[in-house]
């Protein structure tokens, strides 16, 4: 499912909505990990699912920082993320790894649109880039673990 976010009009609801895309991010991962029989694998997915909480935490800072409180948790997305990969157990590890995929090419397309935000203040964007850099890897890793 190709995601909306990084495209809203002001920052808070952009951040807002990445928090809840990490939260759901993170979920997913969850539900990677334990389903997972490479070891391997399950250990770098394990690395990938801390890397989405500290991106929750960074930008919980940062809302809070303009006055506003961070999300708890993720939004609906959240079963769909889970629910793809579910569905992948049931056909081996290279389907939870596709799964995985498609999750992460939906924070990717997010936060490449959110380092281009008109109304991101530098230090702001470095968080993102870096952000940005975690899912790229994320995905790369992914990618030649299905050897494409």
């Amino acid at each position: 499912m190709a995601t909306t976010i990084g495209t809203e009009t002001n920052l808070v609801d952009l951040l807002t909505d990445l928090v809840q895309l990490d939260y759901d991010a993170a979920d997913a991962y969850q539900a990677a990990i334990d389903r997972i029989d490479d070891t391997t694998a399950r250990s770098s997915l394990t690395a990938f699912r801390q890397d989405h909480l500290r991106h929750i935490e960074e930008l919980g800072t940062i809302l809070r920082q303009m006055g506003h409180e961070p999300p708890q948790e993720g939004d609906m997305k959240s079963l769909l993320t889970q629910g793809k990969v579910m569905l992948g157990n049931l056909f081996g590890d290279s389907a939870i790894l596709q799964a995985m995929r498609t999750n992460e090419a939906d924070t990717n397309t997010a936060y490449e649109r959110a380092v281009e935000h008109q109304d991101v203040d530098a230090a702001t964007r470095q968080v993102l880039q870096r952000n940005l850099a975690d899912e790229r890897r994320h995905c790369e890793w992914i990618l030649s673990r299905l050897g494409k």
